[in-house]
């Protein structure tokens, strides 16, 4: 019996030992959220005078304008009624602005977990039309010193729209050690595309550069966000519905619609759905490539895809991927890979390719023969830094690090630089 009481006693102290190293703190950095509440991010959408550009993002076209998004606070509406000099004409302030797409007069751009309507009808009266509260992803802005650990985030308290570093005595759990409660991802480095009109002014839907997520199909916008696919009726413009949400079983980076069919750009590779229902996109079929993040661009049967390197995609391999697609679009044919140096945004207007190559600057290529493409170079502009880029009719819309550049193309042996838009850094 004695030594029944010893064992039990000997465990006793064995679970009363454990339960006390179970946890311990520690003190260290950590980035701590800075809130703004939610009845300050539905009051905090207003037009204003046009402002430097500083952090631009993502670019749409519609209607002899450029939007230019300032990622996280708003958008640029640049007048290129008259190509060779492009003027920047109004801000339009939106906190936890990424993405944007336009139909007829109704401009539909996220604002952290809502979704905003603007109407753009006159663009000297720039005005929120409407708002759907809640029906996005609470999105987290990236924090300046990312490798440090993240606080924890209330909700109730309002949106993230900053961090600031503290010191604070953290309790942790040594099984999870060295990784902290609640800890949080920040976003992707991910900076559709609509059916595009023709004309360098027309159509109801505008166009989009190649590494938006966002598009419009018929009466539907489309918003995808990591592995998600939101679904937004938009028969009444001012009023978007919310009609759903679809699983899509891969990290999407990028959104490009075009002959009735949705073409996601995912690490792993191209993923296409098609639209005959508008409300409940079918699943088409997969084409895989090497993990590496990339955008998509179709034109004919014809997607173009490139693949860099230097992402939270965690690639190595830097290329533009030409695939065949036939059978409706669910088989795919490898034609040719070309090295590149770092390509992000692309675009293609008839025989004419443009890619974005990072540091190496913007490349014009003659696509006719894709067995070719690298021999029939067109033209390069060095020396700037380029994300992405949009052709219509003979001139090229571009945004990079160095801010909104304009080229005309309409002589393709002769493509040249006709106007500049600079990022003002302090």
């Amino acid at each position: 019996m004695k030594t029944i009481y010893t064992s039990i006693l000997a465990l006793m102290a064995i679970a009363f030992i454990s339960s006390c190293t179970d946890k311990y703190t520690e003190e260290l950095n950590l980035n701590a959220p800075v809130y703004m509440s939610y009845s300050e991010l539905r009051s905090s959408v207003n037009k204003t005078s046009p402002r430097d550009m500083v952090n631009p993002g993502k670019i749409y076209f519609k209607r002899n304008y450029l939007m230019v998004v300032e990622i996280f606070e708003g958008i640029h509406f640049i007048d290129i009624s008259n190509p060779a000099s492009p003027q920047n004409k109004a801000f339009l302030e939106i906190p936890g602005c990424i993405d944007i797409a336009v139909k007829d007069n109704s401009l539909y751009v996220d604002s952290y977990v809502d979704l905003v309507v603007v109407d753009v009808s006159d663009m000297n009266d720039i005005k929120v039309s409407g708002r759907v509260e809640d029906v996005l992803p609470y999105t987290l802005p990236r924090a300046e010193q990312d490798r440090l650990p993240y606080g924890k985030i209330d909700r109730k308290e309002g949106i993230v729209i900053d961090w600031k570093v503290v010191r604070e005595k953290r309790e942790l759990e040594t099984e999870r050690y060295p990784y902290y409660d609640d800890m949080v991802s920040s976003p992707s480095d991910n900076w559709s595309s609509g059916e595009s009109s023709s004309g360098i002014g027309g159509g109801s839907i505008g166009k989009s550069g190649s590494m938006a997520r966002f598009g419009i199909y018929d009466k539907y916008l489309y918003t995808a966000t990591d592995y998600m696919l939101y679904l937004f009726n938009i028969n009444n413009p001012a009023k978007p519905v919310k009609d759903g949400s679809m699983h899509l079983n891969s990290n999407i980076e990028t959104m490009f619609i075009y002959d009735g069919h949705m073409f996601f750009g995912m690490p792993s590779g191209m993923m296409v759905y098609n639209l005959k229902v508008p409300s409940v996109p079918e699943f088409v079929g997969i084409y895989r490539h090497i993990t590496s993040c990339d955008p998509v661009v179709i034109q004919d049967s014809i997607a173009y895809v490139t693949l860099r390197s230097g992402t939270t995609c965690e690639g190595t391999v830097n290329r533009l991927d030409v695939v065949e697609m036939s059978e409706n679009y669910s088989k795919y044919n490898l034609l040719n890979s070309y090295t590149m140096t770092n390509p992000h945004g692309l675009g293609i207007d008839k025989n004419i390719l443009f890619i974005c190559d990072g540091d190496a600057g913007l490349k014009v290529y003659d696509a006719q023969d894709l067995d070719k493409i690298a021999d029939n170079q067109l033209a390069h502009f060095p020396d700037i830094q380029t994300y992405d880029v949009i052709p219509v009719n003979g001139y090229l819309f571009m945004i990079g690090k160095g801010g909104f550049y304009l080229y005309d193309y309409s002589d393709i042996k002769n493509i040249k630089q006709i106007g500049h838009i600079p990022v003002v850094t302090n």
